[in-house]
């Protein structure tokens, strides 16, 4: 079937890009394909150390809570998240997070700017950056860390490499230096020729991509879900406006042609 949307390609592990592509739709966004690639699964692995003397959690996701419930890790009264998504997650398991603004320099601050004394336990993947725990220790207030899941890399669906070797436009929102990194070997690994539309979540973020081609991208003003939803709704809108009724791609050549929907492939 002759595809004459652009492609929304989501990377991120599988319930993460669903959740994603369901706020899209639920805030009224339509005209894309969505194709779901993840290339980094959470896989829990622990266990949770000795929890005595733990008087409260330091949570920098979403699967970091995850990860803690599965390992039956005890509800604390004192709970730090880093942004709303992971709030939201910590809510859901029980407990009453103290909610920063979505990255892990204000999270910092915010511990800090309490210091809640006692001894806090920061629980992270196996991918983390920022060395939080050994920075609130040395700021003096005590605080652990454990590794309570990993984060391995996953290839690229066959959908996805369709697409990236079509000629419609492929909208990508890329949230960690590391997916975007991942997603830029594969792009060069499958020999992309798509326009391709990105939406990073940072500045870093962006700098990971540098060594691929973007037609046209956005950066969040901060690290917020909602903002990068309205970063992708307006670069779905930019590529849209590269295809034309028929499926065929503007300004690409006359041999662009009309594409067929990589999800029959996969």
């Amino acid at each position: 079937m002759p595809v004459s949307q652009p492609f929304l390609l989501l990377t991120r592990p599988r319930a993460a890009s669903e959740r994603f592509a369901a706020e899209l739709a639920g805030a009224g966004v339509t005209g894309f394909v969505p194709l779901v690639s993840p290339l980094i699964e959470i896989e829990t692995t622990g266990p949770l150390p000795e929890m005595a003397g733990i008087t409260g959690l330091v949570f920098t996701s979403a699967n970091g809570v995850r990860a803690y419930t599965e390992l039956g890790g005890p509800v604390l009264p004192l709970c730090y998240a880093v942004g709303e998504a992971t709030a939201r997650a910590a809510r859901d398991a029980g407990l009453a997070p103290r909610v920063a603004q979505g990255d892990a320099e204000t999270l910092l601050a915010l511990v800090l700017s309490e210091r809640p004394g006692g001894r806090l336990l920061h629980l992270r993947g196996t991918h983390a950056r920022g060395d939080l725990a050994a920075r609130l220790t040395s700021a003096g207030q005590p605080c652990a860390e454990v590794v309570v899941y990993d984060q391995p890399t996953r290839p690229l669906c066959a959908a996805a490499i369709s697409a990236l070797r079509g000629q419609i436009p492929v909208v990508v929102p890329l949230f960690s230096p590391r997916s975007a990194r991942i997603f830029a070997v594969a792009a060069r690994n499958v020999n992309a020729t798509a326009p391709l539309f990105a939406a990073y979540m940072s500045a870093e973020v962006e700098a990971a991509l540098s060594d691929l081609y973007v037609h046209d991208s956005e950066i969040v003003l901060r690290p917020d879900a909602g903002l990068m939803r309205k970063s992708v709704e307006k670069l779905l809108e930019c590529a849209r406006s590269l295809v034309d009724r028929g499926g065929s791609v503007k300004s690409y050549g006359s041999d662009a042609g009309s594409a067929e929907d990589p999800r029959a492939t996969d």
